[in-house]
């Protein structure tokens, strides 16, 4: 894989944590449903999972190219 493949996937899935973070923000402030503001939590975190292991795979794979 490239490395303008991995930066993309690695910037879509830190898009993806910050839109679900402030869709939730959203919801609590506009005094939404509890339950909406429960489900987007348990989503971020998630997406925040997915992101980290994205960020770790690329950290692996490109520093193992430099002879480290």
């Amino acid at each position: 894989m490239s490395n303008e493949v991995v930066t993309l996937i690695t910037v879509v899935a830190c898009l993806a944590v910050a839109a679900i973070l402030f869709m939730g923000l959203w919801n609590m402030f506009k005094g939404g449903d509890p339950n909406r503001s429960q489900m987007l939590m348990r989503a971020r975190v998630i997406a925040q999972f997915v992101a980290l292991v994205v960020l770790l795979g690329a950290a692996y794979f490109f520093g193992r190219g430099n002879g480290g």
